[in-house]
Formats: structure tokens, sequence, C-alpha cells
């Protein structure tokens, strides 16, 4: 039986949706809910999955098509009871329902439950890796692109290391013709030999299915988010896996590292939006199609422009208390494996304002003629992707400490960027905030993400020169941690005076930290 499939509504009012790229092909056996497709729609790309158990007939879209929602996108061979042909005995069938026709090995059936965004996935497909095979840093053990890079080089330089074992004749000396530094010379290359196998060994033991440790050390790798049957062990109980609490602190950390240098590589290493920057030799113009998520963030701006007439205030913050309380916390954080920026800080800061300026906190409903106060306080952090900008919206920030901020602001950015976010944890923000300090910024003029009333804009903390008043009157010149900060507002709803108390009140909280207790 023909089972055909129409792409579903996967976002509120969606439309339409680029089909991004096919993850199966005709022939294919698949499972129920096993993706099949990428589909960009509005901000957020997700993956298509399967209705039924079955073989895939006819791919009836191509990748980069636009496709209606309601049209069909592919269609399934199916039995009659929905299930897959067999091609096993129904007694074999009954006694493993969902069989697709052909058993799938341990390898592809461990790939569907594991976490990587679909552009990790093309990543590992292209290298040749089996996502079960790399062992991920993310949050959650998600897979970064680090780690399959890592993962691929590793295996590389196996091989390489396996073809320098073997007879070889007419060759160059290993040290011939290089500057210090920029290679290892052959004796360097056979001190590390046993390092490096010693640690393909414990990588090789990780993934267990038993493992020997204390409750204590347990709970440790529960609180880190890690995996204990995945930390390498270095000692053995009656021989099996034993693992210490060293080993687990060991382990979270090389994965915060791993996912802190994918970090730095988006946001600092990682060119954004470059599709056009290359061109053909003799090539002067190239057009791409206007579409998608750049679509959207354009549509977006003019609406807000056009409708909500734009004010900016700028002012300057010292925020030296801020950074001693950062640097006096950070260590704290990172003993739960969570990175601290300075963004929980300014959140809290922010609605700690919108509680004292509820105008800010506000909406229009134009359609109604009515001002929209609102009591609760969704806080959106603008971020930039390889695709354009987002705004993941962490909920109900009023009601979270600095260190919960911190792991689902950090969590969501991430998601953001591996574009694994859903349509929902970008939506319903009452307030945004964005960082032009990232890339060295100072001051900007926002646009508002419509249709809040305002956005803030924070700028890259520079030292400065300050005049400072001691307790006994004497000023003096020293130099301080400075903060800019850009406030845009709908003018139609927030005064000028308005709009520059709130940026004193926050400026307030940023210069005594110490007040974000109470809130």
């Amino acid at each position: 039986m023909v089972r055909e499939f129409e792409l579903p509504d996967v976002g509120e009012g969606v439309a339409e949706g680029e089909l991004v790229s096919w993850l199966v092909d005709p022939g294919d056996e698949v499972a129920e809910d096993q993706p099949v497709a990428e589909v960009e729609t509005d901000k957020a790309l997700v993956e298509v999955p399967a209705p039924v158990d079955g073989t895939v007939r006819e791919l009836h879209a191509e990748e980069g098509e636009v496709v209606p929602v309601g049209t069909v996108i592919i269609s399934f061979d199916v039995a009659e009871d929905g299930a897959a042909e067999p091609t096993e005995t129904a007694a074999d069938t009954a006694e493993s329902p969902g069989a697709t026709g052909a058993e799938r090995d341990e390898g592809e059936a461990y790939d569907e439950r594991i976490f990587a965004p679909p552009r990790v996935r093309r990543l590992a497909r292209e290298a040749g890796l089996d996502l079960s095979s790399i062992q991920g840093s993310g949050p959650g053990g998600r897979i970064t692109t680090a780690d399959v890079r890592a993962t691929a080089s590793a295996a590389e330089t196996g091989q390489e290391r396996s073809r320098s074992q073997e007879p070889v004749a007419d060759t160059e000396p290993a040290t011939a013709d290089t500057s210090e530094g920029d290679t290892a010379t052959a004796d360097e290359a056979a001190s590390t030999a046993p390092d490096r196998a010693t640690a393909s060994a414990r990588l090789e033991a990780a993934d267990r299915e038993t493992t020997l440790a204390a409750p204590a050390t347990r709970r440790l790798a529960e609180e880190e988010g890690v995996d204990i049957d995945a930390v390498p062990a270095t000692e053995e109980r009656d021989g099996e896996a034993f693992v210490t609490p060293e080993a687990v602190r060991e382990y979270a950390e090389a994965q915060r590292q791993a996912q802190e240098a994918d970090r730095e590589a988006v946001e600092a290493g990682e060119p954004v939006g470059t599709k056009g920057a290359e061109f053909e030799p003799g090539e002067r113009e190239r057009r791409e199609p206007f579409r998608g998520v750049r679509k959207t963030i354009a549509e977006a701006m003019v609406e807000s422009k056009y409708s909500a007439p734009h004010v900016t205030h700028h002012d300057e913050v010292d925020v030296t208390a801020l950074v001693d309380a950062r640097e006096e916390l950070t260590p704290r954080a990172e003993d739960r494996g969570i990175r601290l920026t300075y963004m929980p800080f300014l959140m809290k800061a922010v609605v700690a304002a919108l509680k004292e300026h509820p105008e800010m906190n506000a909406v229009i409903d134009e359609d109604a003629e009515e001002i929209v106060y609102r009591d609760y306080y969704n806080i959106g952090v603008a971020t930039a992707t390889d695709v354009g900008l987002m705004v993941p919206v962490v909920e109900d920030a009023d009601r979270k400490g600095l260190l919960q901020l911190s792991s689902e602001l950090n969590e969501l950015v991430q998601k953001a960027r591996d574009r694994t976010i859903s349509p929902d944890e970008l939506r319903g923000s009452t307030f945004t905030i964005t960082n032009v300090g990232g890339i060295g910024g100072e001051y900007a003029t926002p646009i508002i993400n419509y249709p809040e009333a305002g956005i803030l804009a924070i700028g890259e903390i520079k030292r400065k020169p300050r005049v400072v008043t001691d307790e006994d009157g004497a000023e003096s010149i020293e130099p301080r941690s400075v903060l800019t900060l850009s406030l845009s507002f709908d003018h139609r709803l927030i005064d000028g005076a308005v709009g520059a108390q709130f940026t004193n009140t926050v400026m307030e909280y940023l210069e005594n930290p110490h007040l974000l207790l109470l809130e």
C-alpha cells in the first residue's frame, strides 16, 4: 500500500517551508517518527518525522524548494496494517512490533537516540563517521561540530599512524625542512605515542553497560550532567570499570572546554552570513533567493520601523563592582557545570527596572486600541547565528536565580546556533536585550523587537578613566570598568523621561550588584 505524506504545519501559522535537505533516499527503510527531511520555517530549522514504518517510495520535492503546507513531499510503501512489508515470518514480526522488514544494526538503532542537530549529522555523514562513536560535549550530551571534527581528526591521525608503521622507501626524513614549533620530530612523536595509545584505550573503554562507582560519585555525575557509563575509567574492581570523582570532574571539564571552544569559534572566529562572499573566477555578481530566515528578519525589521517611532537613549555605567562580583562567582558556577556570563546579571537588572517602570513591559494592541500591561517577564536575548539573528526567550525570568538563568540561556543560545531550537522558544518575549559588545561595539540604535515597547543594547566593557569620590569627599581619577547602554523604545507609548528613568534604574542595579540579591 502506498502512503502519501503531506508537509505538516510545523509551526503556528506557518504557510510554507523550504525543504533544506532530505535525510533519506528512495528505497530506504524508515521507522515511525524517524526524521526524513529538514524544513526551514519562520526562524527555525525543524526535522520532519516519518508518520509510519515503511520504505521510501518517492521524494516529491527537491532540496531548496519552497513547499506550501499540505503539499505531498514523500510517499512510502507500507503494509496493509500500517507496518512495513515484512521479510520475516509473521511470528517473527509479532515478536518485534514495528519491524521494518530488515533489522537495523546496533549503530543505526543507537544513532536515532543521539541528540545532534541536522548540520552536525550532515557533517558526520560527510566525514564517514557513525554518530554512536562520537562522545557529545554539549548540554545533555549533545554532539557539536567540534566533537565531530575532533573525532574525524583522531581517526585520521590513527590511520596515518597505522600507515607510518608500514615499511616505506624513498621518503624524506620526518624532520627535514621544518621550522621550530611547526612539526614534531621523530623522537617527540615516539615519546608521545604511549600517551596517545593510553588515551585511545580509555576512550574505547567508555560508554559501558556496567560501571562501578560510589554513590557520591554517581551524585556528582548527575550534578555535572554527564553519563557515568561514558566517563573513562582508570581503575578496575572485581573485573569491572571503577570511576572515581576525579575522573568525573576531569570528564565534565573536558566537555565544558569543548563546548566553550565551539562557542568561541562561533562568536569570534567563524564568519556569519558569508554565503555571498565567494565568487567563481571572473564572476562579478551572484544572486541568491531572498527567503527563509533572512526574509523573515527583514520583514520584522520593516514592520517594527514602520509601526513604532523609535527613540534611542544612550548612557554609560560604572560596572567595576559587577566585574568583581562575576569574577568571584564564576568558580562557584563552574563547580556546578555552568558558564556564568554578564547576561544573567543584566537580565535581573532589566527585570527589576521593568517592575518599576511597567510601561516598558507593556504592548499596544492596535486592533483593540488598548495598552496591555503584563505582569510576567519573558526576556528575549538577540543571538547571532550563521543564518541571521534569532531571539531565544527565557520565560519567567523574574522567578529564576542567576545560575538558572545562565544555564537556560546557554542552552537556548546553543540550540539557536545549532538550528535545533523550536519556534515556541523564539516567541513570547516581553522585552529584548542585544549584545553589541561581543564584536567590539559600544553604542547602537537597536530596532525594537516589535510589538515590544523597548530593546536594550549593551556594549563592550572597557577600562576608562573616571572621577571617583571617596567617603571624605576627596576626588581622584581611577581606571574603572565602564559599560555602555543604548535603549530604543516605542515613542507612542514611552516618553523620553520614562526611557531615561528606566535606564537609570538598570544602571543602579548594575553599579550595585548586591541589590540583585533582593530580586
